[in-house]
């Protein structure tokens, strides 16, 4: 039993821009050995499948590209066809857009807006940022995700390293100020590191990922709550990301920490401290680390990949999430061989809830 995932992106991929091109990666997903793949739902404040939540709230249905088509349904038919598991990734998350000073979002609802110590709309790595603190924005999240768990035959949702995420610079806007005023009869402090201060807001995050737990398991108990995060603790200081509370709280069924790292020393010092440090022999059956296939002109060696998978297994994991489809078919589908051939040649199942939580 192992849980073998892909990332599906919109970006840098026309995976999911015809049914042809689906039916085709999954047929090639399937035969390469994996048994989950994760597609990109929510990104560029557009969804990939028609949502009334959406056009009621922005009258955009739709990603513009995927007019008249719902990939996600697609996705859903055709892994099912090769007995593929679907985990739709809410990507984006509390993002509201990439250098478009908020796009779309903030332009109709310019009071969800995050504001940074200085009044100014959240920025961080290029990203502007919906306010995630604030209710109204939580519950637009919420019924995204429970739109699709009520519409499809997913097997799961997944958050990622914005969802549930703020960069620490964000929750000086008035009414999180005047929340907090009203807990500790002070003003936040301007030192957005200060950690009462983070873990007050990571606190507020938890609480509302906890909530989206308990409504995904209401609506299909076997549904999988599965999440993308950056690695503790840099992603509780620089985005309020509370990981061991959250396996703590039991809101997370598989977590995939993001160690993307260019060589196998720096994998490795991760992965080592994550079993060794932040996972119990409870909670190591949900821990299936991401590894980056492919990003701009990197692309792993094959070497490193089936030195990464190799030990993986040696300390106990027993899966990983590949970032992302199209590294697998580059130089000739080298990668996707090298996992064919060796390390993913006979087929393992996909992990069910109760494998996973312990729970019968």
């Amino acid at each position: 039993m192992e849980i073998r995932g892909v990332w599906l992106t919109t970006t840098d991929s026309q995976v999911l821009r015809s049914r042809q091109n689906i039916a085709e990666a999954m047929d090639f997903l399937a035969t390469t050995g994996f048994n989950v793949v994760f597609p990109v739902v929510w990104n560029q404040a557009v969804t990939l499948y028609p949502s009334q939540t959406m056009r009621q709230t922005f009258g955009l249905e739709i990603d513009p590209l995927s007019v008249g088509r719902d990939p996600l349904l697609e996705v859903v038919t055709e892994a099912r066809r090769v007995g593929l598991k679907v985990i739709p990734w809410f990507e984006y998350g509390f993002a509201s857009s990439y250098n478009l000073n908020g796009g779309l979002l903030l332009q109709q609802k310019p009071e969800w807006a995050a504001r940074d110590s200085q009044g100014n709309l959240l920025k961080k790595n290029g990203f502007e940022w919906l306010n995630a603190l604030n209710p109204d924005v939580q519950a637009f999240l919420m019924n995204l995700v429970l739109e699709v768990v009520n519409n499809y035959d997913v097997d799961g949702i997944q958050g990622d390293d914005r969802f549930p995420a703020l960069p620490c610079e964000g929750g000086y806007d008035a009414d999180t100020i005047a929340r907090y005023r009203q807990e500790f009869h002070r003003q936040p402090p301007l030192n957005p590191k200060d950690r009462h201060w983070l873990q007050w807001r990571a606190d507020i995050l938890t609480t509302f990922w906890a909530r989206l737990y308990q409504q995904v398991k209401a609506v299909n108990p076997n549904l999988l709550v599965s999440i993308a995060p950056n690695i503790h603790d840099w992603a509780f200081r620089e985005y309020l990301q509370d990981t061991p509370t959250w396996l703590n709280q039991g809101i997370v069924d598989i977590i995939h920490p993001q160690i993307y790292r260019r060589d196998f020393p720096s994998y490795r010092a991760i992965a080592n401290k994550l079993v060794k440090e932040q996972f119990t022999a409870a909670t190591l059956p949900k821990l299936a680390p991401g590894i980056l296939l492919k990003l701009g002109t990197y692309c792993i060696s094959p070497q490193y990949l089936v030195q990464t998978i190799e030990y993986n297994r040696q300390i106990g994991i027993k899966g990983e999430v590949c970032f992302f489809y199209e590294g697998l078919r580059e130089n000739n589908h080298t990668l996707a061989r090298v996992l064919q051939n060796h390390l993913y040649a006979k087929s393992a199942a996909f992990p069910t809830c109760s494998d996973l939580t312990g729970m019968a």
